[in-house]
């Protein structure tokens, strides 16, 4: 795709959620750094990326507190979605981006400097040990992460009281939704009801899931490294 399609292109995906402009060059180059086939991400072609990573990253400007944040966190960051789209579109805002696998913080890194954003840090270290955050962040973003209650387990501990956890999922299971809801109550978050989006054409079954922190999280949480995923919080396990 011609550079100046692909902008007429992300000028219209930032004009549909009412984001700043001067975004579009930014992205384009993280689309264009996309492209190579060492990029971590199974979506190389820009015109393909233009939805499901920078629109499906956009669609949390849905979200007023995201808007409003002064501090986001994204949790397992990977090719730097949806971080460095947010960090684009919202230049007030620090992003700091939590990612453990050393080649993925070095493509971070080096996609934050072309994309020319000073407000991107990258913590390249696991989110149950990114002791920096604590207590700290206005916004945790996750997006293809985990399931819910292993996302509220890395995300409470960080969140200010009233900050907010953004979950990109998509259908999300019965069994999933009750156990995030148990996790939940534990670590002092309330969950809003889903919010369905539709980013791009064709997508579907696509939700943010929103939970807010309104009590202290216990101080055993989180747990030590690894243990959130293999004995996940469930209404089994916290009855």
């Amino acid at each position: 795709m011609k550079r100046s399609r692909l902008l007429e292109r992300i000028e219209a995906r930032l004009a549909a959620q009412d984001a700043d402009l001067a975004a579009t060059h930014p992205l384009a180059t993280l689309l264009e750094l996309l492209e190579a086939p060492a990029a971590p991400t199974s979506v190389h072609d820009p015109a393909v990326g233009l939805d499901v990573h920078v629109a499906d990253s956009l669609s949390a400007l849905e979200i007023p507190d995201l808007r409003r944040a002064g501090l986001i966190a994204d949790l397992g960051a990977g090719a730097g979605l949806p971080g460095l789209v947010l960090a684009a579109a919202l230049t007030d805002a620090r992003v700091v981006m939590v990612e453990s696998h050393n080649r993925k913080c070095a493509f971070i890194r080096d996609a934050a400097a072309a994309m020319e954003l000073p407000n991107v840090e990258v913590a390249c270290v696991r989110a149950e040990e990114w002791k920096d955050g604590a207590g700290a962040c206005d916004v945790v973003t996750a997006r293809a992460l985990a399931s819910l209650p292993v996302i509220y387990e890395y995300a409470a501990p960080l969140l200010r009281e009233g900050g907010t956890v953004i979950a990109w999922k998509g259908e999300v299971a019965q069994d999933e939704s009750a156990n995030g809801a148990a996790a939940a109550t534990l670590l002092g978050l309330e969950e809003d009801p889903p919010r369905a989006v539709r980013p791009f054409a064709g997508s579907e079954r696509r939700t943010l899931v929103v939970a807010r922190k309104i009590a202290p999280t216990p101080a055993a949480y989180p747990r030590r490294a690894g243990i959130a995923t293999k004995r996940p919080l469930s209404v089994k396990n916290l009855r």
